[in-house]
C-alpha cells in the first residue's frame, strides 16, 4: 500500500506541476489541498490519514498539540531552511522527521522593489483610475534618486535590496542590534547610529529582519511617529515586526505617506479585515516567494527529501 503524502497550501495548483514526483509516485500517493485550514481541527482531520506533509514556509504552524493529532505521521518537509512555527521537539517525541529545501534571496528582493516603484509612482491608484474611468493623472510621483533608503537589516535580502537602491542612485543607510560597521563598509552603506536616526531620516523604510522576541514589535506607535510626512514603508519580511495597530492607526491618521505590506498576522487574511480597506497601503497577498524558480526549487527539493527518506537517508534535516 502506498504511503499517502498531503501538500498544503497550494493555492495555485502549482506544486505537482512545478516538479518531478515521479521518482516517488511508485511509493507515494500526492493529494494537494488548493484551501488553507484555518483551525488545527480542520488541520488534524485533512491530514489524519497522511504519512507526510508538504507545508508552504510558516504559514501552517506544527505545535506539539497538532503531532499529538497525527500518529500516522513520519515526514514533515517544510520549504526553506528555517521555520518558526514547526516544534521540533514535539516532532522528534513523535518519531517524525523534518526536513527542509533550499529557498532564493531574489524573489522577495524583487518584489521589495516592486512595492517600493508602485508606492512611489502611485501605480495602483493610477492603473485603477485608468480602467474605470477615473481622472488622468492624480498622483505626483516620488523620486528617489537622491533620496535615502533606510534599511531595518542587512542580511541576505536586505543586502540585494541595498545594492538595488544604490543601483537607483539613492543613499542607503542600515541599521540592526547585530549590524556591524564593517558588515555596513562590506556592502556599501552607511550605518545608521539608531534605530530612531534611522526612521527620523529615511524617506523609504524597508524591513528585513528575522521575526524573534528582540524583534516582535519592533516599530511601535512611538516609532512610526519619527516617520517624515513624506516617508514610506515597506515590509516583506514579518508582520509581527510592525505593531499592527499602531501600523494600522498611522496610516489612517495619514502620519506618513504610506505604506506596502507582503505579511499579515493572519495569513490569509480574512475578508473583513480592517487592512483591506485601510487608506494608502499597498498590500499583496504574501508574494514574496511565490515565483516560478522558487516553486521548482521548493518541490522539487522536497521530492527529493522524501524520495531520501524512503530509502533511508534523510537530507536537508530541520530541529
Amino acid at each position: 500500500m502506498k504511503l499517502r503524502c498531503a501538500v498544503l497550501d497550494d493555492f495555485q495548483g502549482a506544486a505537482l506541476d512545478s516538479a518531478d514526483w515521479t521518482p516517488v509516485l511508485d511509493r507515494v500517493e500526492v493529494v494537494s489541498f488548493s484551501e488553507h485550514f484555518g483551525t488545527e481541527d480542520e488541520l488534524a482531520a485533512a491530514l489524519a490519514d497522511m504519512d507526510l506533509v508538504v507545508t508552504l514556509r510558516e504559514r501552517v504552524a506544527f505545535p506539539a498539540s497538532l503531532f499529538a493529532r497525527l500518529p500516522k505521521l513520519k515526514l514533515l518537509v517544510a520549504s526553506g531552511m528555517r521555520n518558526s512555527v514547526i516544534d521540533y521537539a514535539a516532532a522528534e517525541r513523535h518519531g517524525v522527521t523534518v526536513c527542509g529545501t533550499a529557498s532564493s534571496q531574489t524573489p522577495p528582493t524583487e518584489l521589495t522593489w516592486a512595492l517600493i516603484l508602485g508606492l512611489a509612482r502611485g501605480l495602483v491608484v493610477e492603473n485603477t483610475a485608468l480602467r474605470t474611468g477615473g481622472p488622468w493623472q492624480s498622483t505626483v510621483g516620488a523620486d528617489l534618486h537622491g533620496r535615502r533608503l533606510g534599511l531595518l537589516g542587512l542580511g541576505k535580502i536586505g543586502s540585494r535590496v541595498a545594492r538595488i537602491g544604490q543601483a537607483f542612485g539613492m543613499e542607503v543607510t542600515a541599521w540592526s542590534q547585530n549590524l556591524t560597521r564593517e558588515r555596513a563598509d562590506e556592502v556599501g552603506v552607511a550605518l545608521a547610529g539608531s534605530k530612531e536616526e534611522l526612521l527620523a531620516s529615511s524617506d523609504v523604510v524597508s524591513v528585513h529582519l528575522a521575526l524573534s522576541d528582540r524583534t516582535r514589535g519592533l516599530l511601535g506607535a512611538g516609532e512610526l511617529a519619527l516617520l517624515k510626512p513624506t516617508a514610506y514603508l515597506v515590509n516583506t519580511s514579518r508582520a509581527a515586526i510592525i505593531d499592527q495597530d499602531a501600523l494600522l492607526d498611522a496610516l489612517r491618521r495619514g502620519s506618513f505617506a504610506g505604506a506596502a505590506v507582503d505579511v499579515f498576522d493572519i495569513e490569509p487574511l480574512p475578508a473583513d479585515h480592517p487592512l483591506r480597506t485601510a487608506p494608502r497601503l499597498l498590500a499583496t497577498p504574501h508574494l514574496g516567494y511565490v515565483t516560478r524558480d522558487n516553486y521548482r526549487r521548493y518541490y522539487g527539493e522536497a521530492v527529493e527529501d522524501i524520495q531520501a527518506f524512503l530509502d533511508g537517508s534523510p537530507v536537508r534535516r530541520l530541529g
